[in-house]
């Protein structure tokens, strides 16, 4: 989710507010006090807080029925700098490194020992889970701590999944998409059960996110 340090100084409703932005795209204020209680005031003005300081704007949205269009909030580009990342240039420039160095399979065996010690380190706080949906819910946030942002959900039609709306390493997976197969594969191992992932683009319903599919029936098909 955000770094440590904006949590440690930024205003809790703020960050609750970012947060919920982020995974909507964009709500007006009475869907936010619905969300995430409070008075109407109150949270309107936390967003022209959030709006002044230029990491919150707003737009129109005409209504179905008769009355004004409808004030929206959602994230502004700005509000990008409070999601970690792990450094685009310098995570690029050391692999690429490596490759000079080492030879051109030197990136991929270096990802793969990445994912490889995270599955170690997270494999023995899954472990103690009891149930599929608890595991997957310790593993998320396991992944909010390296700078993921995303959540548990579960859907009556589509079943279980979590939801991804940031991954830091998302620069490295652009560059070297076997990364991709590696973290999936970790994450079936941690969970022990088969993951699928998909890219969902952004549009009315929301931003763009990545959904992993989580098979409820514990076994890898």
């Amino acid at each position: 989710m955000f770094s440590k340090g904006i949590r440690e100084l930024v205003k809790e409703p703020w960050v609750k507010i970012l947060h919920e932005l982020k995974v909507s795209g964009g709500l007006p204020v009475p869907e936010l006090c619905r969300r995430l209680g409070g008075s109407y005031m109150g949270m309107k003005e936390h967003c022209e807080a959030l709006k002044k300081k230029g990491y919150v704007e707003t737009w129109r949205v005409p209504r179905t029925g008769v009355g004004r269009p409808e004030i929206m909030y959602r994230l502004a580009p700005r509000a990008d700098s409070l999601f970690p990342d792990a450094g685009r240039e310098l995570s690029l420039g050391l692999l690429e490194s490596a490759r000079q160095l080492f030879g051109e399979a030197a990136p991929e065996r270096l990802l793969r020992h990445y994912f490889t010690t995270l599955r170690d380190e997270w494999l023995p706080r899954l472990s103690r889970a009891k149930s599929l949906v608890e595991k997957a819910t310790l593993l998320s946030a396991q992944r909010e701590k390296i700078g993921c942002f995303c959540r548990c959900k579960y859907d009556p039609k589509t079943g279980f999944r979590i939801e991804e709306y940031h991954h830091p390493l998302m620069p490295v997976f652009e560059r070297y998409p076997s990364a991709v197969l590696m973290e999936i594969r970790m994450l079936e191992e941690l969970l022990g059960t088969r993951v699928v992932r998909r890219e969902v683009p952004g549009g009315r319903a929301g931003p763009a996110r990545v959904d992993y599919e989580v098979a409820t029936l514990g076994v890898r098909e």
